[in-house]
């Protein structure tokens, strides 16, 4: 048997040295997240991660909320905006008509459609003329991400309490409201109240009968008015006796007062 020569196991060991290498490389994933990123495309998401892009609780401390795809004559339209300190600081449109004529038109509707959104932090925006589907189509996709944030917001605060409508009692601001004048016999009477949770809390005559005995019966009657409508919460009061045509006057501008607070 030959004695293989020393020079050629040398070039033999080297060569399946370099065949290994080059099986290795040709088997490592082209997807590394790095090379994705240098070559401008964003490596794909996680699905998990997808969740949190749209809608995911992180968008009401400051994220990314891509709205819902809407389809338009010319194309789908989809816009993500940026969330930061309850107020959208970016805006953009990750989907938008292309080709043909479209092109022209995305490229003169969506700087302005982005830029309208950040400046009125709603989905009330301008339509662009020229670009109606493509604007109506951003709105509607736009409104779905504010949904979204506004909803993500809500999740991160389950403790909070919602704030009462206007007019729903309870912890309502107190108002007041001033009635209409009522004229009298003896001279003008208008009554203002404050209203909280519901309730009169005060009530007080701003004009009343003056001068002569109308003095004396403005200052019998009118302290008792003020404490019945207080009590009874309604111009459903007693007249003050001797005192008649002033209770009268003001009983109506006290139900004016009523109609103007809500009842």
């Amino acid at each position: 048997m030959r004695k293989s020569h020393p020079v050629r196991r040398v070039v033999l060991a080297t060569a399946a040295t370099v065949s290994g290498v080059v099986l290795m490389l040709s088997l490592k994933p082209s997807s590394d997240p790095a090379s994705a990123q240098a070559g401008g495309t964003l490596p794909q998401q996680t699905a998990a991660a997808q969740e949190s892009a749209q809608g995911g609780t992180g968008a009401a401390a400051g994220g990314s909320v891509t709205g819902d795809v809407v389809q338009t004559q010319y194309g789908p339209v989809q816009v993500r905006i940026t969330v930061s300190g309850n107020r959208i600081t970016k805006a953009e449109a990750v989907q938008a008509p292309k080709g043909g004529e479209s092109d022209a038109k995305t490229a003169l509707s969506i700087p302005k459609l982005t830029a309208d959104t950040v400046a009125k932090q709603k989905s009330d925006v301008d339509t662009v003329s020229g670009a109606t589907y493509t604007s109506e189509g951003y709105k509607k996709s736009l409104q779905s991400a504010i949904d979204k944030a506004n909803a993500a917001a809500q999740q991160a605060q389950p403790s909070a309490q919602p704030s009462k409508p206007a007019g729903g009692g309870g912890a309502a601001a107190a108002k007041t409201v001033t009635g209409a004048v009522a004229q009298t016999q003896y001279g003008p009477v208008q009554v203002r109240i404050t209203v909280s949770g519901g309730k009169i809390t005060n009530a007080e005559a701003v004009q009343a009968p003056k001068g002569g005995t109308s003095d004396q019966k403005t200052e019998l009657s009118i302290p008792k008015l003020n404490q019945e409508a207080v009590a009874a919460g309604s111009a459903d009061i007693d007249s003050v006796s001797g005192a008649t045509y002033t209770s009268e006057g003001y009983k109506k501008s006290l139900q004016s007062a009523l109609d103007q607070a809500g009842g």
